[in-house]
């Protein structure tokens, strides 16, 4: 998975960590995890805050 996929890592993040709300996740820990997930392989460093963004969104969707 890379940064773009997000999606995917919404999906992943949700098997990962089912009883988190993300809405309550800071950034800090979101890019972190989103490093931790298996399959994914991109440069930590290409993240942004609006991917980040992205993935929070797609998180809290995927969630509902």
């Amino acid at each position: 998975m890379k940064w773009t996929d997000i999606h995917d890592i919404a999906i992943e993040l949700c098997d990962a960590h089912p009883d988190v709300d993300p809405l309550r996740v800071n950034f800090v820990d979101l890019r972190q995890w989103v490093v931790d997930l298996p399959g994914f392989d991109d440069d930590p460093d290409r993240c942004g805050e609006k991917i980040l963004e992205a993935i929070q969104a797609a998180w809290i969707e995927e969630s509902e």
